[in-house]
């Protein structure tokens, strides 16, 4: 493919060369195909098969084999003509990472709606293969940036599942301490972006400083404010540092007044109330068919949480609750995640009173290497860390797949291995990814201005959805 033809940018050169038409509809229609996405855009309902337009608008589509749809069936009423197809995105502000977003519009109603990502691929799942496992934790954590316990959680999980291996109890209260400040610390920045988003700035300073004090916390115990390479395979990288307990205990006093402060703040605002109350309904049924998960498929009145229905860890110790909706709208979605705050509090005291002692990764000197002290007293410990990283371990032949419960929904990790000591495959199953697909149904028959709040309350993270 020539210069000329390839879907770049404009530049200076193509100016002075004479490569681009000099204006009216040539221009444009060159402009054009230069940034064409092809079948993932949003064409005009005239170019758009009668499947596509359903989907578009909101439908979940199961249809037998040789069903055709008809077009004259398919509810928009607004001739074609009378519409305005128009790109939210994919600038970074308000839709909360490189998401673009397409509508079609009649007047300030959405008729259509087509969530176009690929902006920020990284090819995460393909550099795996490439990695050894004990390597994994450093790729995985940078897919959900926000949340990046989650995403080593899940790659050790499936790791531990194909090795038959049971980490050390400690181990497991680490993991359940971590990950449920993780979850508060991402909820904090959604309740400060979602607030800016919807005019409340003063709330945008709060979440980060509530979000700031929780990574402290991260950084003393792993080094780390984000992408921390914490978990490993057979444990955690290191035990909990000195102070911990009292560190975590403040988190927990501090966090619950705060909350009491943003409940008068946020909740009763009359305001807040009317930008989210009936914005962005879903129906629990076409949530399910979608495979939403996560606080937007419990603002639909499901009750499905995996650390309480499929547990992991040592969630079946502590005792919580699963905040539900009623109306599926962006106002549930906002009170889940509120909520959700104070019980993740709820979860960690229980989890400091219960930490056990012990090891904090397993003794398996295949799996786990020596301590650093041992390897200038024995020759044993010196080849067990010369052979671990530069030859990794080896991880019997099978598939796995663990779920668990993040702070955007489901998110697993499914790996094959072909008994080498990297995964002949990996792929995560990326909440952030499903729960976009709900936007279309979201944004029907609203208001532009409200698909910014529904975008807000999906929370996606665009680095989960392009991995």
């Amino acid at each position: 493919m020539s210069d000329i033809e390839s879907p770049r940018k404009v530049t200076l050169i193509d100016r002075l060369l004479g490569r681009i038409p000099p204006g009216g509809p040539e221009l444009t229609e060159f402009l054009v195909s230069k940034t064409d996405e092809g079948i993932q855009e949003m064409a005009p309902r005239s170019r758009t098969s009668a499947r596509e337009l359903n989907l578009e608008s909101g439908s979940v589509l199961r249809l037998p084999e040789g069903v055709e749809l008809n077009r004259a069936d398919i509810d928009v009423e607004t001739p074609e003509d009378e519409s305005m197809i128009l790109n939210l995105g994919p600038s970074h502000p308000s839709t909360h990472g490189v998401l673009r977003v397409m509508v079609e519009i009649d007047g300030e109603t959405v008729l259509r709606s087509k969530p176009v990502v690929g902006y920020l691929h990284t090819g995460m799942e393909k550099t795996a293969e490439e990695l050894m496992y004990h390597q994994g934790s450093t790729n995985v954590t940078r897919m959900d940036y926000l949340a990046p316990f989650f995403n080593e959680l899940a790659f050790c999980l499936s790791v531990e599942k194909l090795l038959d291996i049971e980490i050390p109890a400690r181990a497991t209260w680490i993991r359940m301490l971590m990950c449920e400040f993780n979850r508060i610390s991402s909820h904090f920045l959604w309740l400060a972006t979602n607030s800016a988003d919807l005019g409340a700035i003063n709330m945008l300073v709060y979440g980060w400083r509530e979000r700031e004090m929780v990574l402290a916390f991260f950084e003393k115990v792993t080094g780390l404010r984000m992408n921390h390479n914490f978990f490993r395979p057979g444990g955690v990288a290191a035990d909990l540092p000195d102070g911990w307990h009292d560190d975590a205990l403040a988190l927990c006093q501090a966090i619950p007044r705060r909350m009491d402060e943003y409940d008068d703040l946020l909740t009763g605002q009359p305001i807040l109330q009317n930008r989210l109350q009936g914005v962005g309904p879903l129906d629990a049924e076409t949530a399910i068919g979608l495979g939403v998960t996560g606080p937007l498929l419990r603002s639909t009145g499901v009750a499905w949480d995996l650390r309480r229905d499929q547990p992991y860890l040592a969630y079946d110790d502590v005792d919580f609750d699963v905040i539900v909706g009623t109306s599926g709208d962006c106002w549930d979605r906002y009170a889940i995640r509120f909520n959700e705050i104070r019980e993740s509090v709820r979860i960690i005291e229980q989890v400091i009173d219960l930490m056990p002692a012990g090891d904090f990764r397993t003794q398996d000197k295949k799996i786990t290497p020596p301590p650093r002290n041992r390897i200038d007293e024995s020759m044993e410990a010196l080849i067990h860390h010369f052979k671990l990283y530069t030859e990794g371990f080896r991880v019997p032949t099978g598939e796995a797949y663990v779920p668990i419960e993040s702070p955007r929904g489901e998110s697993g990790c499914y790996i094959v291995s072909d008994g080498t000591s990297r995964p002949y495959r990996m792929h995560m199953r990326a909440a952030s990814f499903a729960n976009l697909q709900a936007m279309a149904p979201l944004a029907r028959g609203a208001l532009l201005a409200d698909t910014i709040a529904i975008v807000s309350t999906i929370d996606p993270v665009l680095g989960d959805v392009d991995r």
